[in-house]
């Protein structure tokens, strides 16, 4: 009589619970993220009960240091959690379900970081490109740093924009559109910056 294989005991996958992981593995690798990091949610999520990192490694077919590493990284950004079960000695884990909860935590962590970044960046070439044309006297090299002035203007003004349209949405859950669609028109709003 041979042993009994562990993995008889875990159900493979539906095929809508393979169709909806991949389609969330790709959408979450387009945004910058593993694959795996969004099938392994999504099959969490589409569980009526929690899962061992060996079920997950199973149903996914990926090794046990990818489920690891994985289930790490996305209980860091704080999308899947580890719960106890009473009676089992391995981890078993749960998605998080608050969708605004992950999208807001991924938005004010990567997001509006990269947007204060563009916003430093810009003021520091307005900083440069004023005092290259305060500085000299070649007519040519002027009207190159006046040009880059206004422009530059123009890019600082949708990156302050984002940066406020992100920060309303963090706060209210809702965005007014309004100034975007200003800006998108060629129309300066007459609304004070609130750096």
């Amino acid at each position: 009589m041979s042993a009994k294989d562990p993995n008889e005991e875990i159900e493979a996958l539906w095929r809508s619970e393979l169709l909806v992981s991949d389609a969330i593995g790709r959408l979450i690798e387009f945004w910058g993220f593993k694959r795996n990091m969004g099938r392994i949610w999504t099959v969490l999520f589409l569980s009526d009960r929690p899962l061992s990192a060996k079920e997950l490694q199973v149903k996914l077919q990926l090794s046990s240091g990818a489920v690891s590493m994985t289930v790490n990284e996305l209980g860091r950004w704080g999308v899947v959690k580890k719960v106890w079960i009473q009676g089992e000695r391995r981890d078993y884990f749960v998605a998080e379900g608050n969708f605004w909860k992950m999208i807001s935590r991924v938005f004010n962590e990567r997001e509006r970081v990269e947007i204060l970044d563009a916003i430093d960046a810009m003021e520091d070439a307005l900083e440069y490109a004023r005092a290259r044309a305060d500085a000299t006297d070649d007519a040519s090299e002027r009207r190159r740093a006046e040009l880059q002035l206004e422009r530059i203007e123009q890019l600082l003004e949708l990156a302050r924009l984002g940066r406020r349209l992100l920060e309303a949405l963090l706060r209210r859950a809702r965005v007014d559109a309004t100034p975007l669609l200003g800006v998108l028109l060629g129309q300066r709003g007459d609304a004070e910056d609130d750096d």
